[in-house]
């Protein structure tokens, strides 16, 4: 048996030691999903697993609540894998952040006893607030990824997926404020905040004509109004665009804008719109990397897809795309079989628990920290 090889058995051993643990971990998070930013139990029961095992861990890292760093090793080389947390808002662990944390904790236990013999310090980013609050982004502004070598994850989907395709995306909160008024006796003293709203959607739903088809722009107004006889005075919402890059992405945002300027304009209303978060990128693959992770799922019995609907949450946006353009990086979907039930969907958060869950962690787990041997043993020679 090759070094290489004999490496691997070990951390495959090691990820199945401790598989209960994980699953215990995974199914923590389903059951006490937290959204973003607040994700205060989470983070501490990922650190508390990691101490647990001999790392280092750094809690409200770089001034961030619920972001977290733990370390292993005194190698050269430093090889992070990032673990989300956040839930989505009403649906829970729809999008499997509970397996995402799982199976990058897996991988950096089963690597930590062998990380100075390959040259390498092992670390596990708890990166808060992904599902559109740019937690990584905030991270990489304050230093968190400063030096690191290489970032990795695998993220759930319906199935298999080697290559992350993200639109760019950015976050807008909008409001309008008119004036109200009586809907019935004085409606000529008000000016509607509803109406404005209405106008620039239907802006939006002509504007797209003219899109290309790179492009989306989707939205919710998450205040309407408080009485249907009282014209409304303000009202709010939340709006995404996502285009193929960041170039597209700032192209269509302006054109997006005037729309939600034509309501204003339109009813005498004011309008304002406010970032969320600064926008995602698009994402850099180190393609070296993803070929030897696709070549590990293989070899651990994944079968991969590249066609058919099915394959469509790998055009999901993420933060870690930003990560990617400066820390070389690979971001595959691991999948849970379960199509047509899609991420964000209610009846995905199912899928993230159960036989079928357990079985892709610990693929995921073992096919990432695999990943990091060969890279290191790269290094190496």
């Amino acid at each position: 048996m090759s070094e290489t090889s004999e490496a691997k058995k070990r951390v495959q051993d090691d990820v199945e030691s401790v598989h209960g643990e994980l699953i215990a971990l995974s199914e923590y998070l389903h059951r006490n999903p937290e959204t973003a930013w607040n994700e205060v139990e989470s983070a501490k029961k990922v650190a508390e697993v990691l101490r647990r095992y001999g790392f280092d861990v750094t809690e409200d890292f770089v001034g961030l609540p619920t972001a977290l760093h733990a370390r292993f090793g005194s190698g050269t080389r430093r090889i992070g894998y990032m673990a989300e947390y956040d839930a989505l808002p009403g649906i829970g662990h729809a999008c499997g952040h509970n397996l995402i944390s799982a199976m990058s904790v897996g991988a950096a236990i089963a690597l930590a006893p062998r990380a100075d013999e390959l040259g390498i310090t092992v670390e596990v980013f708890g990166t808060p607030a992904e599902e559109g609050g740019g937690g990584k982004i905030e991270m990489l502004d304050r230093g968190a990824f400063e030096g690191l070598d290489f970032a990795m994850m695998a993220h759930p989907a319906p199935v298999d997926v080697a290559r992350a395709v993200p639109f760019a995306v950015s976050h807008s909160a909008v409001r309008y404020t008119g004036k109200a008024a009586h809907a019935a006796a004085y409606p000529t003293h008000g000016r509607n905040a509803a109406d404005a709203f209405t106008i620039a959607q239907v802006a939006i739903g002509l504007l797209r004509q003219q899109l290309p088809p790179s492009v989306r722009v989707h939205g919710i107004v998450t205040s309407g109004g408080e009485a249907p006889n009282a014209i409304p005075q303000s009202t709010a919402g939340r709006w995404y665009v996502r285009a193929e890059d960041m170039a597209e992405l700032a192209e269509t945002e302006e054109k997006v804008r005037r729309c939600f300027e034509a309501g204003a304009l339109a009813t005498g209303c004011d309008v304002e719109i406010e970032p969320e978060s600064q926008p995602y990128s698009d994402f850099r693959t180190h393609e070296p990397a993803l070929a030897l992770y696709e070549q590990n799922a293989v070899e651990l019995g994944r079968e991969f897809v590249t066609e058919g609907p099915e394959t469509q949450m790998c055009r999901a946006s993420t933060d870690m795309g930003n990560v990617s353009q400066v820390v070389p990086a690979i971001h595959p979907y691991i999948g849970l079989g379960c199509f047509p039930v899609l991420n964000h969907q209610r009846e995905f958060a199912d899928h993230c628990i159960g036989e079928v869950a357990s079985r892709t962690l610990s693929d995921g787990a073992t096919a990432l920290a695999w990943t990091a041997v060969d890279l290191a043993q790269g290094w190496m020679s």
